[in-house]
């Protein structure tokens, strides 16, 4: 359970997907009241020496100084945007998906752009997006598409506890973005069945999720929408103008296996704003 002050910690590289990354954080920590903490994963080249030359030691004080402007130059944008939030920033020595790891066990959320140089390029695409989202502790978010859009927060529910998680922390970013929630349970029939007590329980299963919760932001409003159909597809046509979308990490039925096959490459390569991965 993460402390009463734990940060939101962002990761940087230097790059413009990583600056709008960190202003995302930034308003994240100014809705959750929580210091912001700047992050450089940094893994130090190997130099070559010939054995039959003298090692010469690497170029460490340039690449670390760089490594700290990148850090540098992200808490002055910070200080000049959001004046408002205690920032703190650091160079980490480490592979990117090992560090925010590393920082997750202390944070409230771990934020990433979608893309960028250095220390996090591929982030989507390769083995760093997977070990970070599994691995992490906190919820993740991935900063993508459009972030300044206006429309819903979108949560999928598969009744499962974790999906309840999800639930909460949808609400919240609902109710500090002043959006509508879209609550979303898609569901893949078994082939020929007909069994019209069996359709009718799956409107229950979000219902029975959302109950109780919704009471903590009465003034959210809250669409249900219940669909037979792939998971993915039914989270991304729901998501098509939303501001955010939010799922758990693992979960049963609709979202089963979210992590580890087609859906999760659908949602994280496709939503068209930003995901945002939930564990307890």
């Amino acid at each position: 359970m993460t402390n009463v002050r734990a940060p939101i910690v962002v990761g940087v590289d230097g790059s413009e997907e990583a600056l709008r990354a960190v202003h995302y954080a930034a308003r994240e920590a100014t809705w959750r009241q929580r210091p912001l903490r700047i992050v450089h994963a940094f893994i130090w080249p190997l130099f070559h020496v010939p054995l039959d030359r003298p090692a010469i030691g690497p170029p460490e004080a340039g690449l670390r100084n760089q490594a700290h402007r990148i850090v540098k130059q992200a808490m002055q944008a910070v200080a000049t945007a959001t004046p408002d939030i205690d920032v703190d920033g650091a160079v980490v020595t480490g592979a990117p998906a090992a560090v925010l790891t590393a920082e997750s066990r202390t944070a409230e959320m771990i934020v990433i752009g979608d893309r960028g140089l250095g220390g996090f390029t591929g982030l989507l695409v390769g083995s760093v997006a997977v070990q970070t989202t599994v691995h992490a502790t906190c919820p993740v978010h991935i900063v993508k598409g459009d972030t300044d859009r206006t429309g819903p927060v979108v949560v999928g529910v598969d009744g499962s506890p974790l999906s309840g998680h999800a639930i909460d922390h949808a609400i919240d970013e609902a109710a500090w973005r002043d959006a509508p929630l879209r609550a979303v349970h898609a569901w893949q029939p078994p082939a020929l069945l007909h069994d019209d007590q069996h359709l009718a329980a799956e409107p229950l299963v979000l219902a029975e999720s959302l109950a109780g919760r919704a009471l903590r932001y009465p003034d959210v409003a809250v669409e249900q929408v219940t669909v037979a159909d792939q998971p993915a597809s039914a989270l991304l046509r729901a998501a098509a103008d939303a501001q955010l979308v939010v799922v758990g990490a693992r979960g049963r039925g609709g979202f089963t296996g979210l992590l580890f096959g087609s859906t999760s490459h659908a949602v994280l390569h496709h939503a068209p704003c930003p995901t945002a991965i939930v564990r307890p």
